[in-house]
């Protein structure tokens, strides 16, 4: 029996189980047995050396967004009207069959945008071009979900990727003996000590630290046993709205993280550009050299999820070598209380902020005087080195 065939059975089989507090262990197992044979199914087979058949893609720009969703929803539009680029579009499914990049440029920046492959049903499964469009996903900044607004299809699904959910706070550490330490901070109503050590077995770990910080789910502890889910920020985008009632572009608009708009009729662009610059969290911060006006052509552009806000994050995006260097910064902005202000090193710094660095003054060589106070000599008799007689 194939790994498809055994997730079916253990689908059916979960499907056909009563939830209640008797069953409540049994479906743990089935839900770790599924865990495991699906990351089975994505892994690259046994045996080969290379990296596998893949979208070769390389980072450009301050940002990177993906574009993911069913075949024929407007994808390849979208990305054309966005970034200029030319995408071939069709009535027909399946008309883009590998990466197609793009570049926004927008507020000073530089963002990349990734049209996809259509992902098919079982994509989560390995089937399609699934695995490579899972891969592209996960090195992006965020996720624009791509819907057809005139379809009731649900939201394409994957067991890699986890779409505005913040990682639980779980602590597990494997360890060499000692047996399982089960512990909470919390009083929890999802899993229980016997449950978790079910699952530990199941992933034969028998000797392990896990400490709940919060009432997590099954779910979420088969996540962090994984270690392979990717937590990202996603903006559901409802396209073709020119096609359907008022009263159902309403309600898609009210649902929460998403975003209506018309390809066709260029309709509500400009708000899915404003959303997407929201989410991605992007911060501009320009420079001002010593005695001259801020430089407002060429920002520095940081990013919490991309190391950081801070002005130590922001020397070291200039050069490593410069925060040794700062004796202390002049900040001009929402995140400065008076202008200027004189910050550390561990200010945050907030969207279109100007920064001024002032460096610490090198020591002179030498000194004033007839005594030398610098000299290679020892410290013992540096002090006694005269300089020649002054001319008379």
């Amino acid at each position: 029996m194939g790994i498809v065939e055994r997730i079916k059975e253990i689908e059916f089989e979960m499907g056909r189980t009563q939830k209640n507090k008797a069953t409540e262990y049994h479906l743990g197992q089935l839900k770790a047995k599924i865990a495991k044979l699906r990351t089975q199914l994505l892994e690259p087979p046994k045996g080969t050396t290379g990296a596998g058949e893949g979208f070769e893609v390389t980072k450009f720009g301050h940002g990177r967004v993906a574009l993911i969703g069913f075949p024929s929803v407007g994808k390849s539009t979208l990305l054309t009207l966005l970034t200029g680029t030319r995408s071939e579009a069709a009535s027909y499914e399946f008309t883009t069959l590998t990466c197609i990049p793009g570049i926004i440029h927008y507020n000073d920046t530089k963002i990349q945008l990734l049209d996809l492959p259509g992902i098919i049903e079982g994509a989560s499964e390995g089937k399609g071009r699934g695995r490579q469009v899972i891969a592209v996903s996960k090195s992006s900044d965020i996720v624009l979900m791509v819907l057809d607004a005139s379809k009731s299809e649900g939201h394409p699904g994957s067991c890699y990727l986890r779409l505005n959910k913040k990682p639980p706070h779980i602590y597990f550490r494997k360890k060499k003996t000692g047996g399982i330490s089960f512990n909470s901070t919390v009083a929890l109503t999802h899993v229980d000590e016997k449950l978790c050590y079910q699952i530990l077995h199941e992933y034969k770990i028998h000797n392990a630290e896990v400490l709940f910080r919060e009432d997590s789910t099954v779910d979420d502890l088969i996540d962090v046993i994984e270690g392979n889910r990717k937590y990202m920020k996603c903006i559901y985008v409802y396209n073709k709205i020119d096609v359907v009632g008022i009263d159902d572009v309403d309600v898609l608009a009210r649902q929460p993280n998403s975003v209506v708009i018309s390809c066709n009729l260029k309709l509500n662009l400009d708000r899915l550009l404003a959303s997407m610059w929201e989410a991605m969290g992007l911060v501009r911060v320009y420079t001002k050299p010593q005695g001259q006006q801020p430089d407002f052509t060429d920002p520095v552009v940081l990013s919490t999820d991309r190391g950081g806000c801070t002005v130590e994050d922001f020397c070291n995006h200039i050069h490593r070598n410069l925060l040794k260097e700062v004796k202390y910064v002049l900040v001009w902005g929402t995140s400065a209380r008076h202008y200027p202000q004189h910050c550390g090193i561990s200010h945050t710094l907030s969207d279109e902020d100007v920064v001024q660095i002032v460096k610490k003054k090198e020591k002179e060589e030498g000194g004033r005087g007839r005594f030398k106070s610098h000299s290679n000599a020892p410290t013992r008799i540096s002090d006694r080195e005269k300089k020649a007689p002054l001319k008379q």
